[in-house]
């Protein structure tokens, strides 16, 4: 794709001015967003996403557009997957809905900047070990087996290093408004928000494992993996409060999750065979009689398993009642 330095730059100068501007304009003043407000700026978010998809496959080539597209797809519902468990971690430390604004950009910027690094790794791995698509594979494929258990929510709340911190730092008995450390009888505390931030970090952490492999398994081109992310990252916060209780309603997304975390797993062995340098395998030769999964093929899969996943949840869950966190 050989995208020249200024253009990485750029890009990431944009991203931190969307992300300080979503912090100026609506996270400063501790708020509950509206419909009309979530909704306009979920809309502004994943038209941008789109556009930008476009403009990729105008200058680049729509082959790698359709690799951005099947990067963004996968990525959002991967995100909203993410969603599910941050409104599981804002229950458990009953963080007022004034506040989880702030808790969630603070937790968007700690996933891009650790989606970031992993980025970075996995591009220096892939340009120098080919055999790293048979690890990324198997990861994959071992990721979507346990999505199947769907239990990575359960202790979302409770993890060991928010129960360590509760036991090694000074926390306050209640929140100090939407700050995170204060300072009270000459002594300084982090408040409940500190500890629900440090459990959305550890959430992120997790869930970079699975976004990462999934992401390299349709495109090699770490510009499009990092824009992705990005996208998929930006408007996460509007959405949160936009979809509330619907969230509950997708019972079928760790399904259709672990579905395409499955699918890529096998796009990538199958690509891996193809580069093959392993001499335990076909003698240290690629295996050129398997076939690839096209782009094209990817994209469908991946839209089709949202949609089918989406639409099966909303009917099953259909009438049903939920209460938003």
């Amino acid at each position: 794709m050989g995208v020249p330095l200024w253009v990485w730059l750029v890009t990431i100068g944009v991203t931190i001015a969307f992300f300080v501007i979503e912090f100026i304009a609506h996270v400063r003043t501790p708020h509950e967003p509206t419909m009309r407000e979530s909704t306009i700026w979920s809309a502004f978010y994943i038209g941008l996403a789109l556009l930008f998809g476009v403009g990729i496959g105008t200058v680049s080539g729509w082959e790698f557009g359709a690799e951005y597209f099947a990067g963004y797809l996968t990525e959002k519902a991967l995100s909203v997957d993410n969603l599910f468990v941050f409104l599981l971690v804002m229950s458990a430390f009953a963080v007022p809905k004034a506040y989880q604004q702030k808790v969630l950009l603070i937790g968007i910027v700690i996933a891009l900047v650790m989606r970031g690094g992993f980025i970075a790794v996995g591009a220096a791995l892939i340009e120098n070990f080919s055999w790293i698509f048979y690890l990324f594979g198997a990861l994959l494929l071992v990721l979507a087996w346990r999505q199947l258990q769907h239990d990575n929510e359960d202790d979302a709340g409770d993890n060991a290093l928010t129960r360590w911190s509760r036991r090694v730092l000074p926390v306050t008995d209640d929140f100090r408004g939407d700050r995170l450390f204060v300072t009270e009888h000459g002594k300084r505390w982090v408040t409940p928000l500190f500890i629900t931030v440090l459990a959305i970090g550890v959430v992120d952490l997790i869930f970079a494992v699975d976004s990462i492999p999934a992401i390299y398994g349709l495109t090699e081109e770490a510009y499009i993996v990092f824009t992705a992310n990005a996208f998929a990252l930006m408007g996460l916060r509007q959405l949160y409060f936009l979809l509330g209780g619907v969230l509950e309603r997708l019972i079928y997304l760790a399904q259709g999750l672990a579905f395409i975390l499955a699918f890529i797993g096998v796009k990538l062995v199958l690509h891996a065979l193809h580069v093959n340098e392993l001499p335990f395998i076909n003698g240290g030769e690629p295996v050129l009689w398997i076939p690839e999964i096209p782009t094209w093929l990817s994209l469908v899969v991946i839209a089709g398993a949202i949609a089918v996943a989406t639409v099966a949840s909303l009917m099953t869950t259909r009438g049903k009642v939920t209460d938003p966190a």
